[in-house]
């Protein structure tokens, strides 16, 4: 095949590329998306947009997508804690109605099915060990410290988790208050936290001893069970239940 054909060809393409922008760029701010998606396949879109589709249209003040953004921003961009979310507060934003509000919380469910199609491996967590080697992988070699938070079942899984900082080489700031919003917002009454010590000393400093109190004494408000607090330090781990200290 002549060399000359791959430079037209891909000049069309630039072309055609060049057009399919403007052209998004010509329909109205809640439209695009769903044209967006019909040109581009739904691998293009981005969270707030797909949400913008379900939303269809915004208010006289902002976009769909607009609207959207505020959405995921208010949820700290967690499609999972959204999905949590029942009518009445998809009902508080303007420009959301009780019909928009109702395709929201449907397409949630359908998501929540899909998933439960799906054969999840959720991971049961028995003792120290098993968080170990849950969040070694997450957290065991990095060169700054990770601080997360898992969030178990009656039986003992892990149905979520999430990371609340990260930081430099000595210290992490950890956001109490978003712990346990999050935690509440996915209905989590028992939570294991975890971070890392990339210095691998595994022995708790005087600030994660004195953060796994203030943990303790905000769980027990809010009745909220803070099983464990894991060290992972590189081979070697830390747990706060085994030392007693919960």
């Amino acid at each position: 095949m002549a060399p000359g054909f791959f430079l037209v060809f891909r000049k069309v393409s630039g072309m055609n590329a060049m057009i399919r922008n403007q052209m998004i760029m010509d329909w109205s701010a809640d439209d695009r998306p769903r044209e967006k998606l019909m040109l581009s396949g739904v691998q293009s879109l981005t969270d707030a947009e797909l949400l913008a589709i379900l939303l269809r249209s915004g208010s006289r003040q902002v976009t769909a997508v607009d609207l959207a953004k505020l959405m995921l921003a208010d949820f700290d961009q967690d499609l999972f804690v959204l999905g949590k979310q029942d009518i009445s507060v998809f009902m508080q934003y303007k420009g959301v109605g009780e019909a928009k509000a109702v395709t929201l919380a449907a397409a949630m469910e359908l998501g929540r099915r899909r998933g439960r199609g799906e054969k999840l491996d959720l991971v049961t967590i028995r003792s120290s060990s098993d968080v170990y080697k849950l969040c070694y992988p997450l957290i065991g070699e990095i060169p700054h410290e990770e601080f997360l938070v898992l969030v178990l079942n009656q039986g003992g899984k892990v149905v979520y988790k999430f990371r609340v900082s990260q930081g430099g080489i000595t210290a992490t700031l950890v956001d109490i208050r978003l712990v346990f919003k999050k935690a509440l917002a996915v209905n989590g009454n028992h939570l294991i936290l975890v971070h890392n010590h990339p210095s691998g000393t595994n022995r708790p400093s005087a600030a994660d001893i004195s953060l796994t109190k203030k943990f303790n004494k905000a769980a027990e408000i809010l009745d909220i069970r803070i099983l464990d607090h894991v060290i992972v330090a590189g081979s070697k781990f830390y747990s706060f239940a085994d030392d007693g200290k919960m």
